[in-house]
């Protein structure tokens, strides 16, 4: 009986450690894959701001979006 739940608790916890890990590996490989805000996004976003930008600030912009990443 005190096995049983023994067991059970062991592979809970074992499943939500893999479950966790594999989550985030394939959260990850989606983003890189789908990132979530492309060069027309912000162009778009700085021409809504009454802004016209040009390719070297859409440029800065998708740098420093890669580095928060």
């Amino acid at each position: 009986m005190l096995n049983d739940i023994l067991y059970l608790v062991v592979g809970l916890v074992v499943g939500l450690i893999i479950g966790f890990f594999a989550a985030r590996y394939f959260m990850k490989k989606y983003l890189k894959k789908n990132p979530p805000i492309n060069e027309e996004m912000i162009k778009a976003l700085m021409m809504q701001m009454g802004r016209k930008p040009s390719q070297k600030q859409i440029n800065q912009m998708m740098k420093t979006m890669e580095k928060y990443q």
